[in-house]
């Protein structure tokens, strides 16, 4: 292929990922609300939440504190594809997917070892500036936990 031809198309492409990703009303930084949020006891508190570009992919990360209030900080980079990726610095998952339902809504799901350990629902208010995460999970002591997680966007 011609080198006059590829420059174009390249930069189309890429631009057109940007503005894509750019559309997505999950991208930016999200904070919790722990007032309108209803966390079960022990469950860790995800503070901070941030969606970024990282190239054609997705790259969330998680900064937080356990149910020891000790920092937790996780990263996932992937697509909002329903595929699994990778997990890095959470000791209680290693996959992780989403899954785009409708433009203001996502499913989640998270794996350790090839086994679900937690469901969720992430849907972004009407006017953007808020989220609600609703997630199922089993702790490593078989018990169930549900939250509802409600984020702010900064």
């Amino acid at each position: 292929m011609r080198i006059s031809v590829f420059v174009p198309v390249l930069v189309l492409l890429l631009a057109g990922v940007a503005v894509g990703q750019a559309d997505n009303p999950n991208m930016g930084t999200w904070k919790l609300n722990e007032a309108k949020s209803k966390l079960s006891p022990g469950a860790t508190k995800n503070n901070t939440v941030v969606y970024e570009a990282a190239g054609d992919s997705i790259k969330v990360t998680v900064d937080g504190v356990d149910a020891e209030s000790k920092p937790v900080h996780h990263e996932w980079t992937g697509k909002f594809d329903g595929k699994d990726y990778p997990v890095t610095g959470d000791a209680t998952s290693d996959m992780r997917s989403y899954k785009t339902i409708d433009a203001r809504t996502m499913e989640l799901t998270v794996k350790k070892d090839g086994k679900v350990t937690l469901t969720g629902r992430i849907v972004i208010s009407a006017d953007g500036r808020s989220r609600t995460v609703t997630t199922s999970a089993t702790d490593a002591t078989g018990k169930k936990i549900s939250n509802t997680a409600v984020y702010d966007k900064q």
